[in-house]
C-alpha cells in the first residue's frame, strides 16, 4: 500500500507573510502602476476609489494620476470579472479574465434571473444590446429601456443583468478617474480597446497567476478568488511543477517553486487598506490575514469598511471625512496596539494622506477609542 506524502506544513504566520510579499505589502514596490495591477490580477473596484487607495499601500512613489491616465489611454478598465464583481483590469486581463468566468461564474448569476426573462431570446438580447451600446456609450438606465421596448413584460432588472452576463462591457471614463465625477456607462470591450475580441486566459496560466500574487493557496482558495468551481484538474495538471505545503489545519497548499516565502519573523509595517480590498476576499481560509476574533468586523450590512493592518494582520478600520478645506482620517483599532505600533500606524497614514489630498490641503489624523 503506498505511504501517505508527507507535506511541509506552513503555519498561519508564515502564510501571511508569504501572502503580503506577493502583494506588495511588506515593502513599497518598485512597480509601475500598470505592472501592479497586471502582477495583482486586477484590483477590486466596486468604489471608484479603492484602486487607488490599493496601490497607494503597494507602490513606491504612486500618485493617483498614474492609474487615471492609464485608464483615460484604455491601457486599464472597469469590468465585471472575478466573483462577478467590478474589477480594475489591465486591457487583456480585461478581456482575457473575463472571458475565463464567463462561463462559470457569471453563467450562475444569469441563472437566477431567468424567472424574469421568461419569452426572452437571449441571442436576440445580446445583439441588440451590443449594437445600442456600440453606437454610443450607454448608461445601464438607458439599455434597460431600450430592452423594454423590446420586451414589456420582462422583469426590467434581469434584463439588464442579463445583457452584463452575455456581453463584454467596460465602464468608460470618466467613471472612475481620480477626483472626477461620472455615472456609469458602457460599452464592448472590443470598441473601448480597438482590437478584435480577445481569447479567454489559459486556465493553467492563470492558477501560476494567482499563487504569484496570493499563494501559497489551496484549489478552494483560488476558486473563492475567482468565483470558479471545479478547479481541482487544472492544479493537478500543474502538481509536477508545483510545491506542495499543508496549513495547520491539514489542508494541501499549493505554490510556485521560485515565489517568495519569507521568514515568518519578517517585519510587517502597517498598511491602510481600501474597502474590498482583494487581500481581505481571496481565500477560502483567511485567517492568514483576519484574526478569528476580528472575523466579520470589516463590514456593516452589505457595506464594507476600509481597514488597516498592523504586523501582518487585520487590526482595526479607518475612516476618511473630506471637506471642502480640510480632510480627517480616524482610526478606530479593535484592540489595544503599542505605543510603537500606534507611532507606525500614524506614520504610514500620513504618508497615505500626503499622496491622496491635493496639494495645499490641511489633514487630521484622529484615533479612536478602541
Amino acid at each position: 500500500m503506498a505511504l501517505k506524502t508527507s507535506h511541509p506544513v506552513l503555519g498561519t504566520r508564515a502564510l501571511n507573510r508569504a501572502t503580503l510579499d506577493r502583494q506588495l505589502l511588506l515593502r513599497p514596490a518598485a512597480l509601475g502602476a500598470e505592472e501592479a495591477v497586471a502582477h495583482l490580477v486586477g484590483l477590486q473596484a466596486q468604489n471608484t476609489k479603492p484602486p487607488y487607495y490599493a496601490l497607494a499601500a503597494r507602490l513606491d512613489g504612486f500618485r493617483p494620476e498614474d492609474l487615471s491616465d492609464l485608464m483615460e489611454s484604455r491601457r486599464v478598465a472597469r469590468i465585471v470579472s472575478l466573483r462577478s464583481t467590478v474589477h480594475t483590469h489591465t486591457a487583456r486581463d480585461a478581456v482575457g479574465l473575463r472571458r475565463l468566468v464567463q462561463a462559470g461564474a457569471i453563467d450562475r448569476e444569469l441563472k437566477m434571473f431567468r424567472k424574469g426573462l421568461d419569452g426572452v431570446d437571449l441571442d436576440r438580447l445580446a445583439a441588440l444590446a451590443t449594437e445600442y451600446v456600440e453606437e454610443r456609450s450607454r448608461t445601464p438606465k438607458d439599455l434597460r429601456e431600450r430592452l423594454l421596448v423590446e420586451w414589456p413584460d420582462a422583469d426590467p432588472l434581469a434584463l439588464t443583468i442579463a445583457a452584463r452576463c452575455l456581453l463584454l462591457m467596460v465602464q468608460v471614463t470618466p467613471r472612475g478617474l481620480w477626483r472626477r465625477s461620472g455615472q456609469v456607462a458602457l460599452t464592448t470591450t472590443r470598441v473601448w480597446f480597438g482590437d478584435p475580441d480577445g481569447e479567454a486566459a489559459e486556465v493553467d496560466e492563470t492558477v501560476r497567476r494567482y499563487l504569484g500574487a496570493f499563494g501559497p493557496a489551496s484549489v478552494q482558495d483560488m476558486q473563492t478568488w475567482c468565483g470558479l468551481t471545479r478547479l481541482r484538474p487544472a492544479f493537478e495538471r500543474l502538481r509536477p511543477e508545483l510545491l506542495v505545503f499543508r496549513d495547520e489545519r491539514g489542508t494541501e497548499l499549493f505554490d510556485l517553486p521560485d515565489a517568495p516565502r519569507p521568514d515568518e519573523d519578517t517585519p510587517a509595517p502597517p498598511r491602510l487598506l481600501p474597502e474590498f480590498d482583494n487581500l481581505l476576499l481571496s481565500h477560502a481560509d483567511r485567517t492568514r490575514v483576519v484574526p478569528a476574533e476580528h472575523k466579520g468586523r470589516t463590514w456593516t450590512g452589505n457595506q464594507a469598511h476600509r481597514t488597516f493592518l498592523v504586523d501582518g494582520v487585520l487590526a482595526g478600520i479607518w475612516r476618511l471625512d473630506e471637506a471642502k478645506d480640510r480632510t480627517t482620517l480616524t482610526i478606530e483599532p479593535f484592540t489595544r496596539v503599542t505605543r510603537a505600533a500606534r507611532a507606525a500606524l500614524v506614520a504610514e497614514a500620513e504618508r497615505t494622506l500626503r499622496l491622496m489630498t491635493p496639494p495645499g490641503t490641511s489633514y487630521d489624523i484622529v484615533e479612536a477609542e478602541s
